[in-house]
């Protein structure tokens, strides 16, 4: 289990400090939640009444790709180096275990190979990034096509074991409840699927 002082907060996410890229990439935990965000003005109050900090505000562009059992992502962050994510977690409106790894370029392309992957979609959006005092990530997204919303991840480390990531994510929706609206049981790049296909069905 890592300790929350070997991740750098990073424009990408959560990155694990390695001596070098040549180190073998390793499997991460969090806690999420996510959902509508129906006042944003509010939830940055909110944000400030609970001593939350506002760490940075980028753009971001994440390529999905097709593959067996899993998720797989291409990051591109402005002014940061691309990141590949491989993830697994539940489709669940509740608060979910993820589990993810997160690649440099150059170890995405040794782990997948150097032949193009079947694009499953891209969403881009404008993220917000805050720390809670827990040291939960707290995202207000907004995202082309779909809307605004807002996400909390928890990491699992040495200090915050699983049950105590529960706890944090319980807090900040109580916290942030007036300004949430709906549970969000899905990622973007199934609202972003969703919205294709009935366009699709809309012109057909």
């Amino acid at each position: 289990m890592h300790s929350a002082a070997e991740f750098a907060i990073t424009g990408m996410g959560l990155r694990r400090i390695r001596e070098s890229d040549n180190r073998d990439a390793d499997d991460m935990q969090n806690v999420e939640y996510k959902s509508e965000l129906r006042d944003v003005h509010l939830a940055r109050t909110i944000l400030k009444a609970i001593s939350a900090g506002w760490v940075a505000t980028f753009k971001q562009t994440d390529t999905y790709y097709r593959v067996p059992d899993a998720r797989l992502k291409r990051r591109e962050t402005e002014g940061h180096p691309t990141e590949w994510v491989f993830y697994q977690r539940a489709t669940r409106a509740r608060p979910k275990l993820s589990t993810f790894t997160i690649y440099p370029e150059a170890m995405a392309r040794e782990r997948f190979g150097s032949t193009p992957l079947p694009v499953w979609c891209i969403v881009r959006k404008t993220r917000e990034l805050y720390l809670s005092r827990e040291g939960v990530r707290i995202h207000i997204d907004t995202v082309d096509g779909l809307g605004v919303f807002i996400e909390f991840e928890a990491l699992i480390c040495p200090e915050r074991n699983l049950a105590r990531c529960h706890e944090a994510i319980d807090t900040l929706r109580r916290a942030l409840a007036p300004a949430m609206g709906e549970p969000i049981a899905c990622g973007y790049a199934d609202l972003a699927a969703a919205e294709i296909a009935d366009e699709t069905r809309d012109t057909a």
